[in-house]
């Protein structure tokens, strides 16, 4: 079973993560900064990071874009103090794939990690049936669901995990309103959440699939009902 890496400078928090984590089952590693865990994450894969923000040398952020930035993909779950919505957006922004508050109910957190690491599992594992085989398509977009390769126009363009889960389920449900709670529930597997985590994914795939993602063409907003795919 591949670790969990905690990325956490302050040692009770590290430690007891690490040894809740082990008691449920999963064995993990600790990285102290944020050089630190950048050199972890290079050296081994990961099944999924805790990564808090505010770490020394380099903060959880720059974390998590080095990591998006060199094209990893490893889940991430990002841990922090600060509640203010410009840190989540941030973090979300940059390809996390949870964001978790300080103080947090430890249930919680290993609930959200089980939730995380399923949909992960979820995506490799699971039998892929379309009408059109192993790929789906729209406009100049091509999405290759066995080896998880999305295209524009001929060029690769990398999702994160829920970026490219939220992706099929719109392409493979076109011209139908969801709202928010039903994404949250049919996508990140939850009952609910924030909706603004939902709203920040949808901005993410604009800007990767949209000629002008200020008048959207194929992600659709319906004021008051939630969102639509139109091919």
């Amino acid at each position: 079973m591949s670790r969990i890496l905690i990325v956490e400078d302050d040692d009770a928090i590290a430690t007891g993560l690490a040894l809740n984590l082990k008691l449920a089952g999963r064995p993990t590693a600790i990285a102290r900064d944020g050089e630190e865990a950048l050199k972890s994450i290079e050296a081994e894969d990961f099944a999924l990071v805790l990564l808090d923000i505010n770490l020394p040398k380099r903060n959880g952020l720059e974390v998590l874009s080095a990591l998006r930035a060199a094209d990893n993909l490893v889940p991430v779950i990002v841990l922090s103090a600060r509640d203010g919505e410009f840190d989540k957006v941030a973090a979300l922004r940059l390809g996390a794939d949870d964001y978790v508050t300080k103080p947090f109910a430890l249930a919680e957190l290993l609930a959200r990690i089980e939730a995380v690491l399923r949909r992960v599992s979820h995506v490799v594992h699971a039998p892929v049936a379309t009408s059109h085989g192993d790929h789906l398509q729209f406009a100049d977009v091509t999405i290759d669901l066995a080896q998880r390769v999305v295209t524009r126009g001929g060029n690769e363009v990398k999702l994160t995990h829920l970026e490219f889960e939220l992706l099929v389920f719109f392409v493979r449900h076109p011209s139908q309103v969801f709202s928010r709670t039903q994404l949250f529930h049919l996508v990140w597997g939850q009952s609910a959440g924030s909706v603004r985590t939902v709203d920040n994914f949808v901005g993410q795939l604009r800007k990767r699939f949209e000629a002008n993602p200020e008048q959207p063409r194929h992600f659709i907003t319906v004021r008051g009902s939630g969102y639509r795919f139109d091919p």
